[in-house]
C-alpha cells in the first residue's frame, strides 16, 4: 500500500499497512451501534428524565440531530482518509500538527480513565448477584480478559464486539416490545398506564426550557461513543463501503432504540419517581415481569464491559496513530503476528489498571476527580470534527477533488451542527456541574497542546542539530 500524498490539499496519511484489516462491514456497523448503547441508556436514562419530564423527548431528538450531522461529516472524512487516529489526524490536516496531537491525546487520556470506571462499574453491578466475589478481583479480571482480545487481532476484536452489540440491542427490542404491550394494554392482569403519565403530572414539559436544557447536557453524553467508527473504519477491508454502510444504519438505529426506549419509560413511570434511578427495571417491574431487577443489572454490567472493550481498542489505535506521526514514542508501533499493536493496548490498558487500583484503596477519590477533568471531552471531540469536516470540504472542492462519500446539504448542514454544538457549549457555561467539567476539560487540552508544541519544538531542534 502506497502512502497518500500529504501534501495536495484536502489528502491525508493513509494508515500503516502492517495494521490488520480484516474487520467487516457486519463488525463495523454493530460495533458502531453498540458503542453508544451504554450504561448510559440503561441507568443513566432516568437522570435525564428527572430534569425534563417527559419533554425529555425533545432533548433526544435535538442531541440526535446532532450526532446524525456528527456522524455523516466523519463518515465523508473517513472514506476519502482512512486512519485510526480519525478525527485527530483530520484536525492534525485542517489546523495544524499540535491541534491534532491535543484532540488524540485528549480522546486517549478520557478513554483510558473511562476504562477504570468501567471495570469497577461492572463489578460493583455483578456483585449484587455474585456477593462472594470481590470487586477488585473481577475489575482486573475484566481489564485482564479484555486486553488478551484486544492483542489477539482486530477480527477476533471485531467478533466479540459485534456478539456484545446483538445481546445489547436484543435486550432493548424485547424492553420495547414489553414496553409497547403494557402501553396498549395488551399484558394479561396488568393495567395500562395510558397516556397520563405524558400530561397530567406537571404537564409535558414540568420543569419548563430550562429543564430541557439540562437534560440535553446529559443526553449529548450518553451518544458518546459512536466516533470510534471512524477509528475503526482503517482496519476494515473496504473502508469506503463499510463506513458508508455503519454510518447509514448506525445513526436511524440508535435513534429509534434511544427515543424509543426513553418515550417507553417516560409514559409508564412518572417523571418525579424515586424509581427512575433504574428506568428499564421500574418498566419491566411494572409489567410485572419476574426477575427483571436481576435482568437488568446483567444488561448494564454487559453494557459496561461492552464500551471497556470498545474504549480500549479506540485507545491503543489512537495512541498508536500518535506515534504514527512522531507524537508518541515510535516503540508503540511494534506489532505482534495478529498485526495488533501489543505495545500500544498495554501502555492504554496499564494506566486503567493503575487509575482502577487507586479507586479500590481510595474509594470514591480518584475516578470521581480524573472522569470530572475529562467529562466534556466528546464536545471538544465533535468541534474537532465538524470544523474539520468544513474546512476540508472547502479545501476538497477548491482543489476539484471527487470525494467517495459527501455530506448530504453541505455546507449548510455543517455549520448547522457547529451552532447547534456552540449551543450547547453556551448552555453548559449555565449550569454549575457542566461548566466545571467544561472548563477542566480545555484546561487539559491546553495543557496537551502546550507539551505537544514544546515537545516537537524540541525534537525539531534536534534534527537541525543531527544534520548540520
Amino acid at each position: 500500500m502506497k502512502t497518500a500524498d500529504t501534501t495536495t490539499p484536502g489528502v491525508l496519511r493513509a494508515p500503516r499497512p502492517g495494521l490488520g484489516r480484516s474487520m467487516n462491514s457486519r463488525q463495523l456497523t454493530m460495533m458502531g451501534l453498540g458503542s453508544a448503547i451504554g450504561a448510559g441508556l440503561f441507568l443513566g436514562s432516568g437522570v435525564g428524565v428527572q430534569a425534563a419530564g417527559p419533554a425529555v423527548l425533545i432533548s433526544y431528538l435535538v442531541a440526535g440531530t446532532l450526532v446524525i450531522i456528527v456522524m455523516q461529516a466523519l463518515g465523508e472524512l473517513a472514506a476519502a482518509n482512512p486512519s485510526t487516529g480519525a478525527f485527530s489526524v483530520y484536525t492534525e490536516k485542517a489546523f495544524g500538527k499540535t491541534a491534532g496531537s491535543a484532540v488524540g491525546w485528549l480522546w486517549w487520556f478520557q478513554l483510558v480513565v473511562v476504562i477504570a470506571a468501567e471495570a469497577i462499574g461492572a463489578a460493583g453491578l455483578l456483585a449484587s448477584v455474585f456477593p462472594d466475589v470481590p470487586v477488585w478481583l473481577m475489575a482486573l479480571f475484566f481489564i485482564g480478559v479484555f486486553s488478551l482480545i484486544n492483542v489477539t487481532g482486530v477480527k477476533n476484536y471485531g467478533e466479540f464486539e459485534f456478539w456484545f452489540a446483538i445481546l445489547k440491542v436484543a435486550a432493548i427490542v424485547a424492553f420495547l416490545a414489553i414496553g409497547a404491550a403494557l402501553i396498549m394494554g395488551w399484558l394479561p392482569n396488568v393495567t395500562s398506564p395510558g397516556l397520563t403519565n405524558l400530561f397530567d403530572n406537571g404537564g409535558f414539559a414540568p420543569t419548563g426550557w430550562a429543564g430541557i436544557a439540562s437534560a440535553l447536557l446529559v443526553v449529548i453524553f450518553a451518544f458518546g461513543g459512536t466516533e470510534i467508527v471512524s477509528v475503526a473504519a482503517a482496519e476494515t477491508a473496504d473502508p469506503v463501503r463499510s463506513v458508508g454502510k455503519a454510518i447509514r444504519t448506525v445513526v436511524w438505529r440508535i435513534l429509534v432504540f434511544y427515543i424509543g426506549s426513553v418515550a417507553i419509560i417516560v409514559t409508564v413511570i412518572p417523571w418525579d419517581s424515586e424509581e427512575l434511578s433504574s428506568p428499564f427495571a421500574a418498566v419491566l417491574a411494572s409489567a410485572r415481569i419476574p426477575g427483571a431487577e436481576t435482568a437488568i443489572v446483567l444488561v448494564a454490567a454487559l453494557a459496561l464491559l461492552s464500551a471497556l472493550n470498545a474504549n480500549l481498542y479506540g485507545a491503543s489505535r489512537m495512541v498508536y496513530s500518535l506515534a504514527e506521526r512522531g507524537d508518541a514514542p515510535k516503540g508503540l508501533l511494534r506489532l505482534n503476528k495478529a498485526k495488533a499493536p501489543f505495545l500500544a493496548v498495554i501502555i492504554s490498558v496499564a494506566v486503567g489498571v493503575v487509575s482502577t487500583v487507586l479507586e479500590l484503596f481510595f474509594p470514591d477519590r480518584i475516578l470521581p476527580a480524573l472522569l470530572n477533568v475529562v467529562g466534556s471531552t466528546v464536545l471538544l471531540v465533535w468541534a474537532s470534527v465538524l470544523l474539520s469536516q468544513f474546512v476540508l470540504r472547502r479545501r476538497a472542492d477548491r482543489a476539484g477533488e471527487a470525494l467517495k462519500l459527501k455530506m448530504r446539504g453541505f455546507p449548510y448542514v455543517s455549520l448547522a451542527g457547529i451552532v447547534m454544538l456552540a449551543a450547547i457549549l453556551v448552555l453548559a457555561c449555565f449550569d454549575a456541574a457542566a461548566r466545571t467539567q467544561l472548563l477542566s476539560t480545555v484546561a487539559l487540552t491546553v495543557c496537551i497542546a502546550v507539551a505537544c508544541k514544546i515537545a516537537r519544538n524540541s525534537r525539531e531542534r534536534q534534527a537541525l542539530r543531527v544534520n548540520a
